[in-house]
């Protein structure tokens, strides 16, 4: 059975898409990918992404914000990019925004206060929230958590983290975003074992291509580009690994991602 899914997160804006976009596009439609966010990650992800979207007719939608490793680049005219693009209808979350103290290609103070001034768009826009961590989680929660009461929603995208910062994440209210790092039997047996704990209605599936392909598809592709037709295999990681049928964690995650994004409705 084919489903309706959605990729909640797909950097289609990359520059590895740029030859093959369309195909790309196709090959998700044909496995069942039916809707795509676009993760916008800086000033110049961001105006592609919501290019990208407009030409669509509701296949593709867009999110603005800066990636932590781009907060060094945070200006106001950032902000008021931001700020713009917000207000387009296929922009649907404000962000890929956070920390990440793992690379530290920015300073933790420019994180820290790119973080802070995109949580303040999120609030005054009323758009859900794209956040990323890494290795930062205890900042993170401090400068997310006062926030939260004045955000509509907020996903962890690309969860790779331990059962903790999971249960603390769920007990914030927090959507989980599961990529095929699941997928991963040296980084991720440690998600396989703890992506049960996720509530039926706060899990969603991601591809995060053109990264982390999914190391369980046979037979291996040729190239190490990960794309959106690849987000049925991460799929079946997390069914199984929830011991729930695809079926179902298709159903409730195309559902939540849709509520989550302000979707409307596949078909």
């Amino acid at each position: 059975m084919k489903h309706s899914l959605v990729d909640i997160g797909a950097n289609l804006a990359h520059d590895s898409f740029d030859d093959d976009r369309e195909e790309v596009m196709q090959r998700a439609a044909d496995a069942g990918v039916a809707t795509m966010i676009v993760t916008g990650s800086s000033d110049e992800s961001n105006v592609r992404a919501a290019e990208l979207a407009e030409t669509t007719g509701g296949v593709l939608f867009s999110t603005a914000g800066v990636h932590p490793h781009h907060a060094s680049d945070y200006t106001d005219e950032s902000d008021a990019l931001i700020r713009s693009l917000a207000v387009k209808e296929v922009v649907v979350a404000i962000g890929e925004c956070g920390l990440d103290y793992f690379r530290n290609f920015s300073p933790r103070e420019a994180q820290l206060s790119a973080f802070g001034r995109q949580l303040d768009i999120a609030k005054e826009t009323a758009l859900p929230v794209f956040l990323h961590q890494r290795d930062a989680h205890d900042d993170f929660v401090e400068i997310l958590e006062p926030a939260l009461p004045d955000l509509t929603r907020a996903v962890a995208h690309c969860f790779t983290g331990e059962g903790e910062s999971l249960r603390e994440y769920l007990a914030m209210g927090l959507y989980i975003g599961i990529t095929g790092w699941i997928c991963d039997e040296r980084r991720g047996k440690h998600l396989h074992d703890i992506v049960h704990i996720i509530p039926d209605d706060k899990l969603l599936i991601e591809t995060d291509a053109p990264y982390l392909m999914p190391r369980t598809i046979q037979p291996k592709p040729k190239t190490r580009r990960n794309e959106p037709m690849y987000l049925p295999e991460v799929l079946n990681v997390v069914a199984q690994a929830r011991a729930q049928s695809v079926d179902h964690v298709a159903e409730v995650t195309s559902r939540n991602a849709r509520r989550f994004f302000g979707l409307p409705p596949s078909g």
